[in-house]
């Protein structure tokens, strides 16, 4: 058997460095979510910098040597490793400097720079800002603070293990988001050592699914390009350490769409009255959608962090309620003539919904003169309101296109 990279003991040993440190994020259950599985969250999003990329960080500073230290720190971030790092250098005194991709959010590159570090903006994506800073090491003499595949690292995120095998001793399976695979190597890590038979699953996004494809491989497999707004793990490149660790102790990595992952966003902040960013919400959109082979069980989804900015999430929000039949379109063809729109609109508010836009298109081509092409955006409760609303339009004599 091979040497284990990172160990349950070293995990133990991460959680008394973190004591004081990072906060023992709750672990609730989620009725709203729950229904073929109890699924409960493990709100990393409410950790200290909004994500749990501060645990890993500390723990590897903290086990750093003063003549590392002395060099100067340097990290290569999308941006919640960016704060965990830049955290962990100001309360340890230590200079660093953070790469992070030019298209960040920028609530995470301001939130970085708040807690005193230096941002280098690296165009495109994270694999990018992470040859920057490797850059910065050989030609500076910086130390790396790697984000996902350094040991230190590995064993701080896997604390989110420990206390979750504390907080639901019959936890069967637990859902975790994996980009570069650092938390759930960590995770995997100490759950597997405490209960065996409790399955871990890994989420990607379908456009950033290089783990996925490796996992399915057996052999680490880059991909061009890593394109989704959940920008937390957008990772083109799996790490060695991360890829031999899912290997051995995942029972599955699955992948969900964006507009699921907008879905799940959608619900959390809905029915649970959580903000999560599209990396923390990955493994709620996976039970969402069924993506985890599991009936009957009590699954815990870590719900990685919640740095979102203000303006993705509106996007996003809009987006789910698309997707939910919850905001939808009506294009209606009608006679252009005294009443007709007015009629329409009655019947739109007597089925209940509720008109936000209506554009009036009587210059199309096609259309016979007098006649005009009505575009109706309404805010409705679900799908079978729609569907009820569109027969009542058609019933009243209105061609629905």
């Amino acid at each position: 058997m091979t040497k284990e990279i990172v160990t349950l003991e070293y995990i133990k040993k991460a959680s008394k460095v973190l004591d004081g440190v990072a906060r023992k994020t709750d672990l609730i259950y989620s009725p709203a979510l729950s229904g073929e599985n109890q699924i409960y969250l493990k709100t990393e999003n409410l950790q200290l910098t909004g994500s749990f990329k501060l645990r890993g960080a500390y723990n590897m500073i903290s086990n750093m040597s003063e003549e590392d230290k002395a060099k100067g720190l340097v990290a290569c971030s999308a941006g919640n490793h960016a704060q965990g790092v830049a955290l962990a250098s100001k309360r340890n005194g230590l200079k660093c400097i953070i790469c992070m991709p030019s298209k960040a959010p920028i609530s995470k590159v301001e939130a970085t720079k708040s807690y005193g570090a230096e941002v280098v903006l690296v165009p495109d994506s994270y694999d990018d800002a992470h040859d920057e800073a490797e850059r910065l090491v050989k030609e500076e003499g910086y130390t790396l603070v790697h984000p996902f595949d350094d040991p230190a690292v590995i064993a701080g995120q896997g604390t989110i293990g420990l206390e979750i095998t504390e907080q639901l001793e019959d936890v069967d399976a637990v859902a975790v988001p994996i980009g570069g695979g650092g938390l759930i190597s960590g995770v995997a890590t100490a759950v597997k050592a405490i209960k065996p038979d409790c399955k871990v699953y890994g989420v990607q996004a379908v456009g950033a699914n290089a783990m996925a494809k490796s996992y399915q491989a057996k052999n680490i497999i880059s991909t061009e390009k890593a394109n989704t707004f959940a920008d937390g793990i957008a990772v083109k490149t799996p790490g060695d350490n991360t890829f031999k660790i899912i290997s051995e102790k995942v029972d599955g990595v699955v992948t969900v769409t964006e507009d699921e992952i907008a879905a799940a966003i959608l619900k959390l902040v809905e029915k649970q009255k959580l903000v999560a960013e599209g990396a923390g919400a990955v493994s709620v959109a996976a039970v969402m959608f069924n993506k985890i082979p599991l009936m009957g069980k009590n699954i815990a989804c870590v719900v990685s962090g919640g740095n979102i900015d203000v303006n993705t999430l509106d996007r996003v929000i809009s987006k789910g309620l698309v997707m939910a039949d919850r905001r939808i379109n009506i294009r209606v063809e009608m006679d252009d003539k005294q009443g007709s729109l007015s009629r329409a609109c009655a019947i739109v508010s007597e089925c209940g919904g509720n008109i936000l836009e209506v554009r009036h298109d009587r210059t199309n081509s096609n259309l016979p003169i007098n006649t005009a092409i009505v575009t109706f955006e309404l805010e409705i409760r679900d799908a079978s309101q729609a569907r009820f609303l569109r027969e009542t339009l058609e019933s009243e004599g209105y061609n629905l296109l």
